[in-house]
């Protein structure tokens, strides 16, 4: 299983792109190709799907892109091919907010996902996802890490993070995140 790799693109195709390391090409399909420029050297998250018939690799711009992939690929009937499109543009915040608020129509807007893989993205999903709100995610890890820790859901957390005093020591962003919980 391979995490990452660092290469240089020689290659971008409509679907995949070829990163070279070491001699060897690897052919890495992407969710926009076209993001990545000949003889750039890159560092490529990867996702290898090994089948009896095929060994692909899927490849990531972040670490975050990948883990929502994974997130999305663990949805009975999305397979990798449905779900590496939805990734194609910077809707990572609209994908979370879409499954969260239950929007089958924004998830049916993406390539080959009817009514049927939206409702279960939603069902599989819902509650289960961190959304990233960079402003507030460096300030509040330890907070975070605590607050799971207690029990909470993410999506909970989350809901609070906006009412916090980043200002505040842990102990007392701790305290008011339970009296804001506890409502």
């Amino acid at each position: 299983m391979y995490s990452y790799i660092k290469g240089v693109i020689t290659m971008v195709e409509p679907s995949y792109v070829v990163l070279e390391n070491n001699g060897i090409g690897y052919m890495i399909f992407v969710a926009n190709p076209y993001l990545y420029k000949l003889n750039e050297e890159v560092l490529i998250y990867l996702y290898q799907q090994i089948r009896e018939d095929e060994n692909t690799l899927y490849g990531f711009k972040n670490k975050e892109e990948k883990d929502l992939f994974l997130k999305l690929i663990s949805v009975k009937g999305l397979g990798c091919k449905m779900a590496l499109p939805m990734l194609s543009g910077d809707n990572k915040d609209s994908i979370y907010s879409a499954i969260e608020s239950g929007n089958v129509n924004y998830l049916k807007k993406f390539p080959k996902i009817g009514d049927k893989v939206a409702r279960q993205i939603i069902l599989d999903l819902k509650g289960k996802l961190e959304l990233d709100t960079n402003s507030n995610k460096q300030d509040f890890t330890n907070l975070t890490e605590t607050l799971k820790s207690l029990g909470y859901k993410p999506v909970d957390i989350k809901r609070i993070l906006p009412n916090i005093d980043a200002n505040k020591t842990l102990e007392q962003q701790v305290k008011d995140a339970l009296k804001l919980l506890l409502k």
